[in-house]
């Protein structure tokens, strides 16, 4: 997600995945592949280097992270001293 500001003054966040196209008219029009558009004060450039931020800390972060075994663990047992109600609704 970037911080873009729109023409009004209001900061609002966006799914950078949903750009399609930024265009310089001359205000900056971000539009989205569902068709919806956005004018903002952020030049092209900043908009790109705003986006360009968001994934690299994406990939950074990755770097941190351990990926598990995938396999779902078999389901543990139920200690024998453990009494299991059984209520009927």
């Amino acid at each position: 997600m970037i911080m873009l500001t729109r023409i009004s003054g209001t900061s609002f966040v966006l799914n950078c995945d949903l750009i399609e196209r930024i265009d310089s008219t001359p205000d900056t029009v971000v539009s989205l592949v569902d068709g919806k558009k956005y004018v903002v004060r952020d030049s092209p450039a900043e908009v790109v280097v705003a986006i360009r931020q968001h994934r690299s800390e994406i990939i950074a972060l990755s770097n941190f992270m351990q990926v598990e075994d995938l396999e779902v663990p078999a389901p543990r047992p139920v200690p024998s001293n453990v009494a299991l109600i059984h209520r009927e609704g």
